[in-house]
């Protein structure tokens, strides 16, 4: 896998009302194919039906977190509300950066892109994050739909991974496995921004 490239930190990159509105349109597009009401995502998520009709409205610039929580519910992994809406083409399997804005995390500020192709029908998703001096982003979710095996790696910087009841300090070219399905934080613990790579493998849990 080639280096990923540099975050873009200009305020053309983060999240807008267009971007909002992009990631509303996924989340209902995902409900609608699961035939769920707004109720029923809202118990499945632990997200408010007001907050998850904001978000579909694009309303709101909703966090990392709550996203988390929502893609959860709706049983897919927290990057497939990023892709852009399918509009009855063929997905391009060439993924241009610039058909992948990069989205703000309005609590933290950390800055995060898509790197593999739209919509295309593939387990792998790759994500860039740029990650603010200090910031600490918990994801609480635990129990999941879907398996998701995923490896982060250290591009510059340094950065804490905990997962669950383990913390892994990791430093540029470090490369963290894990599963998530356990809650995972993640911390820079330095006065500089790192720059990490997300690689996930995502299947269906088995069910016996």
């Amino acid at each position: 896998m080639s280096t990923v490239m540099d975050v873009s930190t200009d305020a053309g990159a983060t999240a807008s009302d267009g971007f909002n509105a992009r990631i509303g349109a996924r989340v209902r597009a995902l409900r609608n194919e699961r035939g769920e009401s707004l109720d029923a995502l809202a118990a499945r998520s632990g997200v408010s039906r007001s907050a998850i009709s904001l978000v579909e409205r694009g309303a709101t610039s909703a966090t990392a977190v709550v996203l988390d929580k929502v893609a959860t519910g709706l049983g897919v992994p927290l990057a497939s509300l990023f892709d852009r809406p399918n509009e009855g083409e063929a997905p391009d399997p060439v993924g241009r950066r610039a058909n992948g804005p990069a989205w703000r995390d309005p609590r933290s500020g950390y800055l995060r892109r898509n790197v593999s192709p739209s919509g295309w029908p593939s387990p792998i998703r790759i994500v860039e994050v740029s990650f603010p001096a200090g910031a600490t982003v918990a994801y609480e979710t635990a129990g999941r739909e879907i398996d998701i095996h995923q490896q982060v790696w250290v591009l510059g910087g340094r950065i804490e991974v905990a997962v669950g009841g383990d913390t892994h300090r990791l430093g540029p070219g470090d490369c963290l496995a894990m599963r998530v399905d356990r809650p995972v934080t993640f911390h820079n613990p330095t006065t500089r921004v790192a720059r990490y790579g997300v690689v996930q493998v995502v299947e269906p849990v088995a069910r016996r």
